[in-house]
């Protein structure tokens, strides 16, 4: 039998595997990937997003290995101090993190709920998110026959699957911190740049393609800059095009796909329907539990609610099922931020009282933080930061979403009541907080 397993892939041709990673790939914790879909109920609004976790945690592996051999090439390692912290190539240490690295990439989304990131604050018990379950599962009997068989340190590949602000309780060593960047890194994690590609082309847009060939054979890495020797990930001056298309591609799904309002209220009638539906409100964190549970339960039990008047959750379900959802009646607007940075939430507020809070949806997101610092290296062999050296990155705009929802049944009411009274809601919300 071959030791290597090849799996076409829409994106990248080829992903290959190793005996290694094809019992993690067999496992019953990554199988259950196959049945958690990439972006929830997205596929409402765009049909082809119907792919899962599945191929796109393969994808971020694949990702993870062209990242790591670019990396660690010596003719790459520029800095003396970057030269000491990468094993040598061909040792066994090399080939160690290399494999570590892989597995934690294949297994970074093992603890996604049913249907992904749609409402995981409200549908998680405090102090739990997916990354805490997917620790649990790398750690759980289930997988350490997997670790022993493979001679490899469990502990190892979930500091490097969930990152520094989820691992809690021992220190990154530089080279640690440097691998678990080359995942969940805010600029060049490679989930980003999967997941990215994979949603584009599902979906049918170009919003989220870049150079990934270029960007990725233009990582090194560097020092930090600013006299900072601690080392990240950043690019050599030929790649920084490849880097801002990037950039642009994130901020571009954001904000044409991500935050479509259509897909924001579909994620609100789930979120709806799962606290009537689960016990107590929220996801089980028992291993068990959680593994047994896929978008097929919940689809099943939306069939269900939805044609059946007496069951928990009838309501949103039968929003989803007869695609009956709620409309936008309001979003946030330049103009009214001007006169009053709550506008959307004042609109939102008197809406309710004017029609009731049943009918009545309220929906924001924004991005945290501003334009990515990463150190670029200059064809003089000089370090700079990204946001010196390029101005596009400098002023990308923060991604800034905020939506009204309205029953259809009351949503011409509410539209002519809220042309005629949008103005005095947007004025005196702002002088309430003044006075205040």
């Amino acid at each position: 039998m071959s030791h290597k397993q090849e799996i076409r892939d829409p994106i990248y041709n080829f992903i290959r595997l190793g005996a290694e990673e094809r019992k993690v790939l067999d496992s019953v914790p990554f199988q259950r990937l196959r049945h958690i879909h990439q972006l929830a109920l997205t596929s409402f609004l765009y049909p082809g997003a119907t792919h899962k976790r599945f191929e796109h945690s393969l994808g971020v592996m694949e990702l993870a290995g062209r990242v790591y051999d670019v990396v660690t090439d010596p003719d790459n390692l520029i800095d003396r101090s970057v030269r000491k912290l990468v094993p040598r190539k061909g040792d066994y240490k090399y080939e160690y993190w290399r494999l570590v690295l892989r597995m934690a990439a294949l297994c970074h989304d093992l603890g996604h709920l049913p249907f992904s990131h749609a409402a995981e604050k409200e549908l998680l018990p405090d102090g739990w998110n997916h990354e805490r379950l997917t620790l649990k599962i790398i750690r759980s009997e289930e997988m350490k026959p997997i670790w022993d068989d493979i001679k490899v340190n469990p502990e190892d590949v979930a500091m490097l699957a969930v990152g520094p602000e989820n691992y809690k309780g021992k220190e990154y060593s530089d080279l640690e911190a440097i691998l678990s960047e080359i995942i969940v890194g805010d600029a060049f994690g490679v989930d980003r740049m999967d997941y990215l590609l994979r949603d584009s082309h599902h979906i049918g847009v170009a919003y989220g393609r870049f150079d990934h060939y270029r960007l990725i054979d233009s990582l090194r890495i560097l020092p930090r800059g600013d006299d900072s020797q601690e080392p990240g990930l950043g690019v050599d001056e030929g790649g920084l095009h490849s880097a801002e298309a990037l950039i642009l591609a994130r901020y571009f799904m954001f904000t044409q796909v991500y935050c479509h309002h259509v897909r924001r209220i579909y994620d609100i009638h789930l979120k709806d329907f799962l606290m009537k539906w689960l016990p107590k409100g929220h996801f089980s964190t028992e291993l068990d539990e959680h593994l047994a549970m896929t978008d097929n339960e919940i689809n099943v039990a939306l069939l269900r609610s939805a044609n059946d008047a007496k069951l928990p959750g009838h309501d949103a379900a039968k929003r989803i099922v007869r695609r009956n959802h709620f409309r936008l009646l309001y979003q946030r607007n330049p103009s009214d931020l001007k006169k009053n940075q709550e506008a959307c939430r004042a609109v939102y507020e008197a809406v309710s009282d004017s029609f009731g809070e049943d009918d009545v949806r309220f929906d924001s997101y924004r991005q945290t933080g501003g334009g990515l610092d990463f150190p670029v290296l200059g064809r003089d062999g000089r370090i700079a930061s990204s946001l010196y050296m390029s101005e596009t990155l400098a002023r990308v705009p923060v991604v800034a979403e905020e939506y009204v929802f309205i029953s259809p049944e009351i949503r011409e009411d509410a539209k002519r009541w809220l042309e005629k009274n949008r103005e005095s809601i947007i004025a005196s919300s702002r002088e309430e907080d003044e006075e205040s």
